[in-house]
């Protein structure tokens, strides 16, 4: 039965991984497979419990989609009403150089609070608007990949990984962001500071600086767009109407920020799961946005498919990533239930027993496979110790590493999300990037990988240097 279903996961992994070539959604793939892989443990495990087991592993897997949901309602909400263009139209330098620190700055604040993939298309886009040279926004569009990953990894709602390894408990919110923040920072401000070199020193930016929301950029028609590697700059087609007002537009984008910060300090003050607080927001800015709906006439008289309503938002939700993050956590647990996580885990602490190397290779590995299962994978593997598990240890000071807040859990935290830069196809952000530029996998890997990696090892180097001399996640 073990080796069976560690078969049947490495080969859903590799469909997965190739979901390009083999043109099947890894969403189908990852339910096809939990199905299996909990169809094999049921016949062949004899276990009397197994519908207990699967009710808390479900459990635990729907708070987590619950969160997405919510949050992903908030973002889209912000977008159709222009809130990200806010933020866009506050960019007015025309220096190339200075244009890429300032973009690499605001990517690494934005996904803190948005997810990257959001932050990489708002900001991409607004790159397409600037930049005449194709292989010149390329530079522009990698930097802004390295940033959004970073700057999701120190932030407990900037990222899945993070938002997992928060809301089980394995880190807190104001710890995880007093550890890595700096380290994050090294791990944009190197390569950024390396990725200035290739900009030429007299370029001076051609095109308008005015920017579209997030929302024309998903839905503007192919054919309002200029081919990525075209010698002019890009335009898009606003999809915002133009009767939502700048003030509208700046009220809506403060209000849903301000929801999705106040999930962490609902958890704090109540200590209820973050899906609570989550709740919460999107009550909060659901009633907000029928409010200003019902009050402004010119709202209700848009086309309804463009209303900028909850209602509306929903229905644009990406549900297959949703459902693909129900299949992996489903199966990951499924491998949980059987002991083979467990069986893993003392391998790695017989044979390696370091947390350094085990979560760097975590996230070398994150570069080329997606960083939700592997670090679903070593939360089941590695269970959260206690005081008394500590005391009890043959070595206490490796196994007070996996403590709430332990080395090893920052450590995993940081190299799953930030080693998803080294290269392209690592992170959704980097998909998107690939995808919007028509970036290749090549140029990536002989410009970008090496500049990703020297930050990827820097900031593991402050994380180290924080243990050693400070004594943080300690």
């Amino acid at each position: 039965m073990i080796a069976s279903m560690i078969l049947l996961f490495a080969a859903g992994y590799l469909f997965i991984a190739l979901e390009h070539k083999i043109r099947i959604d890894k969403s189908a793939i990852a339910l096809l497979m939990a199905g299996c892989l909990w169809t094999i443990f049921s016949l062949r495990g004899n276990d009397p419990s197994i519908q207990n087991e699967l009710v808390d592993q479900l459990g635990d897997t729907c708070e987590i989609l619950v969160f997405l949901i919510g949050a992903m309602t908030i973002v889209n909400l912000i977008d159709s009403y222009g809130g990200f263009s806010v933020v866009t139209d506050l960019i007015s330098t025309r220096n190339h150089r200075r244009l890429l620190v300032l973009l690499t700055a605001i990517a690494f604040f934005l996904s803190a609070a948005l997810d990257n993939m959001t932050t990489t298309i708002i900001l991409v886009m607004l790159v397409r608007r600037l930049i005449a040279d194709a292989r010149e926004r390329w530079i522009f569009a990698a930097t802004i990949v390295i940033a959004a990953n970073s700057g999701g990894a120190w932030s407990p709602i900037g990222d899945v990984t993070t938002l997992m390894l928060w809301m089980r408990g394995q880190v807190s919110a104001l710890k995880l962001v007093t550890t890595l923040f700096l380290p994050c920072l090294v791990s944009v401000a190197v390569p950024t500071l390396l990725a200035v070199r290739l900009i030429p020193a007299a370029a001076s930016a051609t095109g308008s600086t005015t920017a579209t929301t997030a929302a024309g950029f998903t839905t503007a028609p192919t054919s309002s767009v200029s081919p990525a590697g075209s010698g002019t700059p890009q335009d898009v087609t606003p999809a915002c109407p133009p009767c939502i007002t700048p003030r509208l537009r700046r009220l809506m984008l403060l209000v849903g920020i301000g929801s999705l910060l106040f999930v962490p300090l609902f958890k704090s003050l109540t200590g209820l799961p973050p899906y609570m607080g989550m709740m919460v927001s999107l009550g909060g800015m659901w009633i907000l946005s029928e409010l200003i709906y019902y009050r402004q006439r010119t709202l209700r008289n848009l086309e309804e498919s463009i209303q900028p309503r909850v209602a509306k938002v929903l229905k644009h939700i990406d549900m297959p990533t949703i459902l693909f993050f129900l299949g992996i956590l489903m199966a990951v647990g499924a491998l949980q239930t059987a002991g083979i996580l467990t069986d893993m885990a003392d391998w790695l602490n017989r044979h390696v027993h370091a947390v350094f190397p085990i979560a760097g290779a975590i996230g070398l590995l994150s570069s080329v496979v997606d960083n939700v299962p592997l670090v679903a994978a070593c939360m089941g593997m590695f269970p959260v110790a206690d005081a008394a598990s500590v005391a009890a240890a043959a070595d206490p000071t490796f196994t007070g590493a996996f403590l709430s807040d332990g080395l090893f859990w920052h450590l995993l935290t940081y190299c799953a999300g930030v080693g998803g830069s080294l290269l392209i196809i690592g992170s959704a952000a980097g998909v998107v990037a690939m995808g919007l530029e028509r970036i290749s996998f090549g140029w990536y890997l002989r410009k970008i990988t090496l500049l990703a990696l020297a930050g990827y090892a820097a900031g593991i180097g402050v994380i180290w240097i924080e243990h050693l001399l400070i004594g943080i996640g300690h």
